[in-house]
């Protein structure tokens, strides 16, 4: 039912940007006010969900860790697992912001079912049936660590390439990158790689989550719909670049209008152009309220950017005000004579 129903929504969404399209009177709604709304959104909203989270009082370091801590001489550390230094850090988050090294290491769990013979026979001689052992038993999952480094990579290739729409004239590096992407020509126009990995991996990872019961059952409306926002936004542009061919002039006239704040709306441009303008613009709002926005708070997560030194130094917490407290001693002088005729022993004769 949740993923039905983020279909229907992106289906809603696309139908009403191919009508704002093709509608003259609404064109400068979808191509104007709305990209300017939803830029607006991004960027307040983001910018209050990071404030609000660096403003976060972090009383304890409470870093994940999977090595040994740093104690004793003698005993080997692991500088990146449980880093102690700043440097350890860096090069823990680099690893996990760059190659989510975390998702690497992670395993998935099922329980098998193991036919096992009964020893001895029944009353009647026959021998017992086979008995299941049900048995935990944990695997890799290293599907969902490509196919996540696929997209993620991948998008931002695509990203970085449509900078060509918004800077004139491009710079040097975003036409290598261009070229590097398309390295694998087959035909006119040039095939890029990011193309293909990026509809592969959100096909993966959509396809997980309908096949798989256990993902199934935990996946929320959210979940499935930025899947199919992302895969709508994808695919219009695939539509877009390789079978439908819209006046690409038109289309960077309107983006360069966007971005220097004197807009205006082409009439050549085509309708699927308003779709896939329409699905960036409702992903742009709809980021800094949803699970997107990971992207800034893995740099702002204590359990990353924090050096494990709980074992070198000792961590007080700010919060902590006086609390009068009842010492052992006072308790010992409050009952010595109880203790004394208990024939206990007192720490003070």
């Amino acid at each position: 039912m949740n993923a039905l129903l983020s279909l229907v929504a992106v289906s809603i969404l696309v139908a009403l940007a191919w009508v704002g399209g093709s509608v003259a009177s609404l064109r400068s709604v979808f191509g104007i006010v709305v990209p300017a709304a939803a830029v607006a959104i991004f960027v307040v909203g983001l910018a209050a969900r990071v404030t609000r989270w660096a403003l976060t009082p972090v009383p304890f370091r409470i870093p994940t860790t999977c090595g040994q801590q740093r104690t004793l001489p003698w005993i080997k550390a692991s500088w990146i697992e449980s880093p102690w230094t700043r440097a350890g850090v860096v090069v823990r988050m680099a690893l996990e912001v760059l190659l989510f090294r975390s998702l690497f290491r992670n395993t998935q769990a099922a329980m098998t079912a193991e036919p096992i013979p009964a020893a001895g026979q029944d009353a009647h001689g026959a021998a017992p049936a086979a008995r299941g052992l049900r048995r935990l038993v944990y695997g890799e999952e290293k599907w969902l660590w490509l196919a996540a480094l696929a997209f993620h990579w991948s998008f931002l290739v695509v990203l970085l390439r449509h900078l060509r729409f918004v800077v004139e004239p491009p710079p040097a590096w975003v036409d290598a990158i261009a070229a590097v992407d398309g390295f694998f020509q087959v035909g006119v126009p040039v095939l890029y790689m990011t193309d293909v990995l990026l509809l592969a991996a959100l096909g993966y990872l959509l396809l997980r989550r309908l096949v798989d019961a256990r993902i199934r059952y935990l996946s929320l409306l959210q979940d499935y719909f930025a899947l199919y926002l992302l895969i709508g936004l994808v695919g219009s542009g695939v539509l877009m670049r390789y079978f439908v061919r819209p006046d690409v002039v038109a289309i960077k006239e309107l983006a360069l209008g966007l971005v220097t704040f004197a807009p205006v709306v082409p009439a050549t441009v085509s309708p699927f152009f308003f779709v896939h303008l329409t699905l960036v613009s409702v992903l742009l709002a709809y980021f800094p309220f949803s699970k997107l926005v990971h992207m800034a708070g893995v740099f702002l997560s204590p359990t990353r950017n924090l050096a494990n030194t709980n074992r070198m130094r000792r961590h007080v917490n700010p919060w902590n005000y006086p609390v009068k407290v009842h010492t052992y001693e006072e308790w010992e002088d409050e009952f010595r004579d109880k203790i004394k005729a208990a024939g206990l022993p007192l720490e003070k004769a």
